[in-house]
């Protein structure tokens, strides 16, 4: 049995049958007891699940452990009563039967109200539009239905080895020689006229970054650019299959027209792109993710493509729900709690499974808003707090960005953001990475709390993968409300380390962030009760959040 669960299993010596229905209080039933042969150990843990159950509990003679099932549940729950009550929500958010919520799907719509059910169900008031706990979004989506690339005689399999992201305008057809340059800086790439540049997508601070090489590249006149997905970015390796080529912008918000074309290559389909220029694709692979030098040569094949795209008008809503404030002082000071609702919906399958369910990312936290607001049941915070499960974040946060250019409340009124977003609680909760910790007074509540708890509180350990700005408290930031989020710190080279970035290499915006994942349930309580806490400070105490002196600018809108 996986550690995560044993706090969650009693020893008996066979008193209870395997499959003998129980109902125990406090638990939806009828549950389940499962049973599994495990090795005797001298002495066996003692675990009390229920005074009731005591009499049949052996702890140092026991040969099988039995864990909790819900109905319908694969593997082991907590008996911890709120913690059970997070997951059963986090359940029916993101199992199959939700499709994995896509923004603009069928099964987001039915996710979203269910979302507002609960919220009023647990008498939050609507903050959406008309009355409603609603705020829709409209959107415009492009998406490649079709797609063939070649190089010479050799198919590449789109999504798989090569991805291009859909823009307006952009170019259906292209037949053009192929350049390599290695980590294409200015002063290497010679003459690439007409020609499609490849190159290394390293993010090393003395090699040009991206910007640098689209703007380097496009200037000498090619054609287009194939970034190289580095794998020697290790703290996000490069992620295949691709779910899909599909682009999502804002209806009064449309994306720049097409300019020079990009493609994204999987490091290990290089091969297909150079054969015959003289070069063994695996070494290239091995020096551009070492950062060592890198050799310019123009292979002889041609790289060919044809699209096809349709592109369509689609809208989400925001759900948007209210518990209003208990000292009318301070009304006009609202703090959002936000998580976002959507996933990627069906894709490209993994291990035969399509459905991207999205648990972790980020149907968990929706159910954390949805479990905080029946815990408070219509006690207000001193503050009113306002409840927002956002759409279309994984499209660009456009949920976020939307209602802070149309929020339901004034604008002046929003006083902070918190923001529940890439939380994976998958091994113990001992560091937290708090976004902006020394920008605003967010980040001193935090580190009061979590050290309450024992939990010591860093800044962003990796800046170089941007989180701050991949998710939806950035668009309050950008509009100069103060705003945080957090994220699962690790020691390096510890086991928390390594969990982590074993999840984030087979799990995040994978089928396989499911129900089924391993879940470290003590760590999931702990930071549950971290956010309940720091909600309680924030929302309660005499000061509004504000910004540490001088620290706003870095926010400020371009």
């Amino acid at each position: 049995m996986p550690a995560a669960t044993n706090d969650w299993c009693f020893w008996s010596d066979g008193a209870l049958a395997a499959t003998q229905p129980v109902r125990l209080s406090g638990v939806p039933g009828p549950i389940i007891f499962r049973a599994m042969t495990v090795p005797v150990r001298d002495p066996l843990p003692h675990y009390a699940v229920s005074a009731s159950f005591q009499p049949m509990l052996k702890p140092f003679h026991a040969l099988v452990p039995f864990c909790l099932l819900l109905p319908g549940a694969t593997r082991a729950l907590p008996i911890d009563p709120d913690t059970r009550a997070w997951w059963e929500t986090t359940a029916t958010l993101s199992d199959d039967a939700m499709a994995g919520r896509d923004t603009g799907s069928a099964a987001y719509e039915r996710a979203a109200k269910m979302v507002a059910e609960r919220f009023a169900a647990a008498g939050l008031v609507p903050a959406g539009e008309n009355g409603g706990y609603f705020q829709r979004v409209p959107m415009q989506q492009l998406s490649i239905v079709r797609a063939n690339l070649s190089v010479g005689a050799r198919p590449l399999r789109f999504l798989y080895d090569i991805m291009a992201n859909p823009v307006p305008g952009m170019a259906q057809r292209v037949d053009a020689p192929l350049a390599y340059r290695g980590y294409c800086a200015a002063s290497a790439l010679g003459d690439v006229r007409g020609r499609i540049v490849i190159c290394h997508g390293t993010h090393r601070a003395a090699q040009p970054s991206d910007a640098d090489r689209v703007a380097a590249v496009k200037a000498a006149g090619a054609v287009a650019l194939v970034t190289i997905a580095d794998p020697g970015f290790t703290v996000e390796p490069p992620r295949w299959p691709y779910a899909y080529a599909r682009t999502v912008w804002l209806r009064d918000k449309p994306p720049e027209p097409a300019g020079l074309l990009r493609f994204t290559l999987n490091a290990d389909s290089l091969g297909k792109m150079i054969v015959g220029g003289g070069h063994d694709p695996v070494r290239l692979i091995a020096a551009g993710a070492a950062g060592a030098p890198l050799p310019s040569f123009n292979p002889p094949g041609r790289f060919r493509t044809e699209f096809q795209m349709v592109q369509r008008a689609i809208s989400a809503p925001n759900v948007l729900a209210r518990l209003p404030g208990s000292d009318p002082a301070l009304a006009a000071q609202t703090i959002v709690l936000s998580a976002h609702l959507d996933g990627y919906g069906p894709g490209e399958p993994v291990e035969r499974d399509r459905i991207y369910n999205g648990t972790l990312d980020d149907a968990a936290y929706v159910a954390l808003l949805i479990r905080l607001a029946e815990r408070q049941h219509r006690a207000g915070f001193r503050r009113p707090v306002l409840f927002a499960a956002f759409t279309g974040e994984e499209k660009g946060l456009l949920g976020s960005r939307w209602f802070v250019a149309h929020p339901t409340l004034p604008k002046e009124s929003l006083a902070a953001n918190i923001n529940l977003d890439q939380l994976r609680p998958i091994f113990p909760l001992r560091l937290l990475t708090v976004h902006a910790l020394g920008d605003t007074t967010l980040g001193d509540d935090a580190r009061a709390v979590a050290n309450g708890m024992q939990v010591e509180v860093q800044p962003d350990p990796e800046p170089e993968r941007n989180l701050l700005r991949r998710a939806d408290q950035w668009p309050f930031l950008q509009a100069g409300i103060p705003a945080t989020a957090f994220v699962f710190g690790y020691r390096a080279g510890t086991d928390s380390e390594r969990i982590y970035r074993h999840w984030y290499k087979t799990g995040y915006h994978k089928p396989q962030d499911d129900l089924d994942q391993p879940i470290d349930w003590q760590a999931a309580t702990h930071f549950n009760q971290f956010f309940y806490a720091l909600v309680a400070r924030v929302a309660n105490q005499q000061a509004a959040p504000a910004w540490k002196p001088g620290r706003k600018l870095n926010f400020a809108q371009p």
